[in-house]
């Protein structure tokens, strides 16, 4: 997500290291800006927006001794981008009210209906945090799709939330059915899926219209595809007189996307990205932060997110149990082993890249990417082929011992090596991490 951008503002910042912020590095640094966002497939019109007001704060803010010309470039480009994004405002603040009908609309092919069902699962793991139960019913209106209402009743029992069918022979009328059962069977979240479209369909926009109209949806949401690029925003264009959008959501934002609709949606459809789809899998989706986002674009990274990940994958339990071995200096292979389970339930290396400080940034090959996740693929099947003894260090792991545990985990005796090498250096690191006198 944003590498390129990444990278690029990386260099671009550089560049001012031990520099001077003259009239000419400015228009230079602003020009490889537009070059950025026009490659990342941003509106040309938001692009001159955004260059001429970083043009204008620079010009107007003064370097200080605390503030160096590289330092002074990032703050005002971090300053633009989050303005661009939508602003400091967090969507962590935002709270679906009880109980409430969310509509759900977008192109085909967007994501819509998994979308759906991450954000009903969102909403339930959210209320779990809390101590409380949701109950939430899911309904299909999209009469077009070969299967539709087949997937969304598939997703809804994965997820553990009810699935409504409509008897009635149109999307108007089964939206208006679903809604009032809902309503008599006192659901908290009555979630409607509509018919994906292309914006050119006119018949099916004044259908969308009609079920809007005869619903009146608490929440609309409009999913958006990051693929799409600019194409995407003549879509939010078409949609947003029709269905007054509560906000956006913009899906496969895992991908390598060229991000113009990220950028541009609040400037050029005045609606929020709220939430951002991050993978495939159900729990994959995340608040928009536009602080955040920016922070990971200009190469900041962002740490609060990653904690955030962890707290809502990964058991507290498990969290304590690791942070009592490490405290205690005694790390076992076991322990080792629930660090790779760790990493890998958080998205692998590729994914933790992207929330630590000036990696985003760095050209990593993505050979060594993969050698990366197979090597820690391979670890956690060693480990696995070892005996309890073995695992918690009171048997030493002899010369035989390694050529059976390979054969067991369908690895080589070398692989054995190479992971009690890395455990060794997870110990050494963990010893002088405890040496430091604020541990």
């Amino acid at each position: 997500m944003f590498g390129s951008l990444t990278e690029k503002f990386s260099a671009l910042f550089l560049r001012f290291n031990g520099g001077v912020l003259t009239q000419k590095a400015i228009d230079a640094a602003m020009d490889t800006v537009k070059t950025t966002l026009l490659e990342a497939d941003v509106p040309y019109e938001v692009i001159e927006s955004f260059i001429q007001k970083i043009q204008f704060d620079l010009v107007n803010k003064k370097i200080t001794a605390s503030l160096k010309p590289a330092e002074l470039v990032m703050k005002v480009v971090h300053e633009r981008i989050t303005e661009l994004l939508g602003g400091k405002q967090s969507a962590k603040n935002f709270f679906f009210q009880i109980p409430s009908i969310i509509l759900m609309a977008g192109l085909q092919g967007s994501g819509k209906t998994t979308t759906l069902a991450k954000l009903a699962f969102l909403i339930k793991n959210d209320a779990a945090k809390r101590h409380k139960a949701r109950k939430v019913l899911v309904c299909s209106v999209d009469y077009y799709r070969p299967a539709a209402r087949e997937q969304l009743a598939i997703l809804a029992k994965q997820i553990g939330v009810d699935v409504y069918v409509a008897r009635a022979d149109n999307p108007v009328a089964a939206a208006v059915e679903a809604v009032q059962y809902a309503q008599s069977n006192h659901y908290e979240h009555c979630f409607i899926d509509t018919a994906g479209r292309l914006h050119v369909e006119t018949q099916l926009l004044s259908e969308l219209h009609d079920i809007v109209k005869s619903i009146k949806p608490t929440y609309t949401f409009l999913v958006l595809d990051a693929m799409i690029g600019q194409e995407s925003l003549r879509v939010a264009q078409a949609f947003e007189p029709i269905i007054n959008a509560t906000g956006i959501i913009v899906t496969k934002m895992d991908s390598e996307s060229r991000a113009g609709a990220a950028f541009a949606c609040y400037s050029m459809v005045k609606k929020p990205v709220i939430f951002m789809g991050t993978g495939e899998k159900i729990d994959d989706l995340e608040y928009f932060n536009p602080e955040r986002m920016a922070n990971r674009i200009i190469g900041l990274g962002d740490m609060h997110t990653l904690i955030e990940k962890a707290e809502q994958k990964i058991k507290l339990s498990e969290q304590q149990d690791l942070q009592k071995a490490f405290l205690k200096n005694k790390l076992t292979l076991q322990d080792f082993s629930k660090q790779l389970d760790m990493m890998g339930s958080l998205g692998g290396i590729s994914s933790l890249m992207k929330y630590f400080p000036g990696i985003p940034g760095m050209k990593i090959d993505a050979e060594q990417l993969e050698k990366g996740e197979k090597e820690i693929k391979k670890f956690r099947a060693i480990i696995s082929s070892m005996t309890i003894k073995e695992q918690i260090g009171r048997s030493p792991i002899s010369e035989s011992r390694r050529k059976r545990i390979a054969r067991g985990s369908g690895t080589l005796p070398q692989d054995v090596v190479l992971l009690l090498e890395r455990f060794e250096q997870s110990q050494q690191f963990v010893k002088i991490l405890k040496r430091r006198p604020h541990f």
